[in-house]
């Protein structure tokens, strides 16, 4: 984008403005539940995407978080989960410690 003959960057990265979703509360503070680690789904199997802000290996782009999705299939420790980003099918590859079930 131009604005007066000059080039205008986007300052900040990809945890720009993620302060309210990857704060934790007081008491869940510290180490994650070792059973959302080791948790295991089945393709076809509903999920929502909820960061955890102690774990940052295999987190998606915060601009998906709170979205629901289909497991597609399992990729090593991770799982790709087809979403709906406005009108667009996405597929985001993502640790289990960052899924729930929907």
């Amino acid at each position: 984008m131009f604005v007066g003959g000059t080039m205008v960057m986007r300052i900040g990265g990809a945890r720009r403005k993620s302060r309210n979703k990857l704060k934790k509360n007081l008491r869940d503070r510290g180490k994650f539940r070792i059973h959302n680690f080791l948790q295991e789904f089945k393709p076809g199997e509903h999920v929502a995407l909820k960061a955890e802000p102690s774990f940052q290996k295999g987190m998606f782009r915060l601009r998906f978080y709170g979205k629901i999705g289909t497991i597609i299939r399992k990729a090593g420790k991770n799982y790709e989960v087809s979403i709906m980003d406005q009108n667009k099918s996405k597929i985001i590859r993502t640790h289990p410690v960052h899924l729930r079930r929907a």
